[in-house]
């Protein structure tokens, strides 16, 4: 086994120093400022294509490569930002369309600034909600609450994906089950994936928590129904049903300490 490697199965999950954990919260912090960004824009009248602008001008600024921009697929994604509306679950993207009293605005970036990347998403309301997305904000906001707790208190993930999922079944809601969460480090994609359930069928994917693991998690939950259909701009996942979607996601490090959050900022305040 490599220093500063583990092997879960057939997969090696790097794990981090001290000084590399710093490193990423870098670029964690430049992720939470795009955010701030965002957040202070966000009005009805604005476009997604102006967010997506802003946030573009302010990578560029502080000499960060956007990590979305260009991704491969049948089309390379086109902007350093995931605007994901309403029943849109993710990959949404920025364009044209004009936020509106009532919308739900998921919100996905990240950056590598210093060879390190740093990934977030948050749903933002955009004025007053109706009561079901009142409701399913407050429990994609809750989830971040529990992944961080779990992290501290459990040993491996299933436990922490298992009050996950009491959460959302308790709120009468659905967890996305196609997308999952990711190591993260010197690429934005890194083992371990980080499913938001668990099953028995999932046992092989489970890991350990240990000191040096650095995660972004990210789940997304659906008001009706998990399963999801794709736009035919290749990208875009909406909810089969109509019904909308909330995202969030932090990048998370464990360490001998504590868990450390290192996009700290990313959310509806200070």
């Amino acid at each position: 086994m490599l220093p500063g490697h583990c092997i879960e199965g057939a997969r090696v999950i790097t794990l981090k120093s001290r000084r590399e954990i710093r490193l990423m919260r870098d670029a964690g912090q430049l992720v939470a400022q795009a955010h701030r960004i965002v957040r202070d824009r966000i009005a009805p009248g604005v476009t997604t294509g102006e967010l997506d602008a802003a946030v573009e001008a302010f990578f560029n600024e502080e000499g960060a490569t956007p990590l979305f921009k260009g991704v491969p697929g049948t089309v390379p994604f086109p902007a350093v930002t995931c605007m994901s509306v309403n029943e849109q679950i993710v990959h949404g993207i920025p364009g044209d369309y004009v936020l509106q009293e009532g919308d739900l605005l998921s919100v996905d970036t990240g950056c590598r600034i210093n060879g390190w990347c740093g990934d977030a998403a948050w749903t933002y309301r955009i004025g007053q909600l109706d009561d079901e997305k009142t409701r399913l904000a407050d429990v994609g906001a809750a989830s971040i609450d529990i992944v961080r707790n779990g992290l501290e208190k459990h040993q491996k993930w299933s436990q922490v994906a298992a009050e996950l999922m009491a959460l959302v079944d308790e709120a009468g809601f659905s967890l996305v089950r196609d997308f999952v969460g990711h190591g993260i480090g010197r690429e934005m994609h890194e083992a371990p994936q980080v499913p938001n359930y668990f099953d028995k069928r999932l046992r092989h994917t489970d890991f350990e928590i240990r000191p040096g693991l650095v995660l972004a998690i990210e789940p997304m939950i659906n008001a009706g129904s998990y399963k999801f259909r794709v736009l035919d701009d290749h990208w875009t996942a909406v909810t089969v049903d109509g019904r909308p979607s909330v995202h969030f996601e932090h990048t998370f490090a464990v360490t001998a300490n504590g868990v450390e959050l290192l996009t700290e900022g990313v959310g509806e305040s200070d």
